[in-house]
């Protein structure tokens, strides 16, 4: 998966798959330094109640260094939302232990998929995505 503005040879990839329909995930980074153990996997928590996909863990993202650029991208399934919502409100969130902090994203309507791209380093590993309105954004 590539990130806009960076060359795909520089990109590290990771990619979690199953067999469930819109439960499919992937991340892409570009850093200084990428461990061998940077990975995505489905995460320990409980899906939070108004998640619109199961959480996932972005391992070795705290052993990172120079980051430059992390992209995640959610599948999620529309008929998830509250009635009522549009599917265009829905954004790529990471969950703290105290708090969860929704990132710039973007929605792909064909696709079904939604997507945060940043420079900075995420205050956690594990991300969802949710409806932004229940959110009160």
């Amino acid at each position: 998966m590539a990130i806009p503005g960076y060359d795909p040879a520089d990109v590290e990839n990771a990619l979690l798959e199953r067999e469930t329909e819109g439960a499919g995930a992937s991340a892409s980074i570009v850093a200084a330094g990428v461990p061998d153990e940077f990975d995505l996997v489905a995460s320990d928590l409980e899906t939070p109640a108004d998640a619109l996909t199961d959480p996932v863990d972005l391992v070795g993202l705290d052993d990172v260094t120079g980051l430059d650029a992390l992209r995640v991208v959610l599948e999620y399934d529309p008929s998830e939302l509250p009635p009522g919502a549009s599917p265009t409100d829905v954004a790529v969130a990471v969950e703290t232990e105290s708090e969860r902090v929704v990132l710039d994203s973007a929605v792909d309507l064909e696709e079904t998929t939604v997507s945060a791209t940043t420079t900075e380093r995420p205050p956690g590993q594990t991300f969802v995505a949710v409806n932004v309105e229940n959110d009160g954004l």
